[in-house]
């Protein structure tokens, strides 16, 4: 049986100045790499043979930190681009609000919640298909609570709960 572990992206630049990062790409802090650094390690001993990773510079410096903790190769880091971070249209770069509801993110050309979920299902399709027992995915909040919400079905995507940055999660 394939066993999937996620780790959201260590904290970024934005992430600090408390802002919508979406398809924005900003780099991973000092405390961002440390958080990646302590990801790997926790992972270490997962026999990982696969790890999938956002373009977005902030999950693939998280993806390249941890898989060297790992003893994974670098090179081999699969980037995918259906694992970029939800777009938040006009929200990018702007003031970060939990209580934003989807229609008002919707209302600012946000990517809506079925197409993320959408993009997701594509993905953990043709992440059943590899031949590898052990992934790990390095991405980003939005798109790995879609993941989750696919994988887990007692935390839909509107679940509350979020994905701390750098946490290693165990979903399969």
């Amino acid at each position: 049986m394939k066993k999937l572990y996620f780790i959201r992206h260590g904290i970024s630049e934005l992430n600090v100045q408390g802002l919508y990062a979406g398809h924005t790409d900003t780099p991973l802090t000092d405390e961002g790499r440390a958080q990646a650094k302590k990801a790997g390690s926790d992972a270490a001993g997962l026999h990982i043979n696969l790890i999938v990773s956002s373009p977005l510079s902030r999950a693939l410096e998280t993806a390249q930190i941890a898989a060297t903790e790992i003893g994974y190769p670098v090179d081999k880091i699969i980037i995918d681009d259906r694992l970029i971070e939800r777009n938040f249209g006009k929200l990018e770069a702007q003031t970060y609000s939990p209580h934003h509801s989807e229609d008002h993110r919707l209302e600012h050309g946000a990517e809506t919640s079925e197409k993320l979920i959408d993009r997701m299902r594509a993905f953990l399709n043709w992440l059943e298909a590899q031949q590898a027992d052990n992934i790990l995915v390095v991405s980003h909040g939005s798109t790995g609570r879609a993941l989750r919400s696919l994988v887990k079905k007692d935390f839909p995507f509107s679940h509350p709960s979020h994905l701390g940055n750098a946490e290693l999660y165990e979903w399969l």
